[in-house]
């Protein structure tokens, strides 16, 4: 039976692979627990100075968590779906808050649970492979695995817009969102790969690591349809609710950006209501929050994400039945409540009994 995931070490370097290649590499629950105590043991490793992380294949860094299973989890009145959640924000923390340098190599699809993976590392490198989207609306989840703290760091308002949305962008885009570091051509990956396997260690382990990105690296494409486009999103998904926001997208008279404004008005409509609307006050909420009291947000979220229905019908209409027809409750968007935006914030723990309580202690 095929590993999972894979961990060996050359030249000082913790090496990880996500090695679910037929399912782009999604993230089951073993993964995370593996992944989470390599690293822990790596951190303690004075003879590993660094971790590359990547995704095995063609295609994929890693298109998300294996919501399947979550979906069975559930169905079936097991807990095997809350506990991988717990576990994979932890993870995610942990990457962030990493005492030593850690490189995502984020070649090819990057998505939902990979972006919990790929957004902590010191250095988040894109190819012109990548593509990166985080899509949970269209699921009826939201944009969990930190989403709240790392699209806020996003120009104006396009975090809320690639929150709501779920749209997918390339590597000029995403290093435009400082969704990423640096660039590097494909073939070039190899390159890099011999340059690490060479690097002459000093004592300032980043600096060395950065310059053998940058030797490996080239010139990022300039083509960023989202800086064009910027104007419009911070008018558009600057409106102060989701209702506002459609109304304003289809308001849209200018040459330039009415095309954009029909696709991304087809796009909601196809979108939990829901769920855009409780992503919505996420990103509101997570501008002023703690990296650790954003997980902590989200897992409750979570929690009302599975009581509230539309991400197991969303898994349902998706992934399981595959009708791609969803029957999002409320079904318009103009039937979502403010009390039932409202549960998705509402204290589900006392603080100190919190699954999440000991993120940020580390501080």
């Amino acid at each position: 039976m095929q590993e999972e995931i894979l961990f060996h070490i050359r030249n000082h370097i913790g090496h990880v692979t996500l090695n679910r290649p037929a399912a782009l590499n999604a993230l089951s629950h073993p993964m995370i627990v593996a992944l989470h105590a390599q690293l822990r043991r790596w951190a303690g490793d004075p003879a590993v100075h660094a971790v590359v992380v990547r995704g095995a294949g063609d295609k994929a860094f890693c298109a998300g968590g294996d919501v399947r299973a979550l979906y069975d989890s559930f169905r079936a009145g097991q807990t095997g779906h809350t506990r991988f959640f717990v576990d994979e924000y932890a993870l995610d923390y942990f990457i962030h808050r990493y005492s030593k340098p850690c490189i995502a190599l984020m070649d090819g699809i990057v998505m939902g649970g990979g972006m919990g993976v790929a957004q902590g590392a010191w250095l988040r490198i894109v190819t012109d492979r990548t593509k990166l989207a985080m899509p949970e609306v269209g699921i009826g989840l939201f944009p969990d695995v930190g989403g709240s703290h790392f699209l806020n760091r996003a120009p104006g308002s396009l975090g809320l817009y690639l929150g709501v949305t779920g749209v997918q962008i390339r590597a000029a885009d995403v290093l435009y969102a400082h969704l990423a570091d640096t660039y590097l051509p494909h073939e070039q990956v190899a390159h890099l790969d011999s340059l690490l396997d060479a690097l002459a260690w000093t004592g300032d382990h980043r600096s060395d690591l950065f310059k053998a990105a940058r030797l490996a690296g080239g010139a990022p494409p300039t083509d960023t349809p989202l800086a064009r486009l910027a104007p419009a999103i911070d008018e558009h998904f600057g409106r102060d609710s989701v209702a506002a926001i459609v109304h304003s997208l289809a308001s849209e008279k200018r040459p330039e950006y009415v095309e954009w404004a029909k696709t991304t008005l087809a796009a909601l409509a196809t979108r939990s209501p829901t769920m855009m609307c409780a992503t919505w006050e996420q990103i509101r909420r997570g501008k002023h929050m703690t990296l650790a009291d954003c997980f902590r947000m989200e897992l409750g979220m979570v929690h009302e994400c599975f009581q509230q229905g539309d991400f197991i019908e969303g898994i349902r209409a998706l992934i399981v039945d595959k009708d791609m027809r969803p029957k999002w409750n409320p079904a318009r968007l103009e039937d979502v409540d403010e009390k039932s935006v409202a549960h998705f914030f509402a204290e589900r723990w006392e603080k100190n009994r919190h699954p999440l309580a000991a993120l940020g202690k580390d501080a």
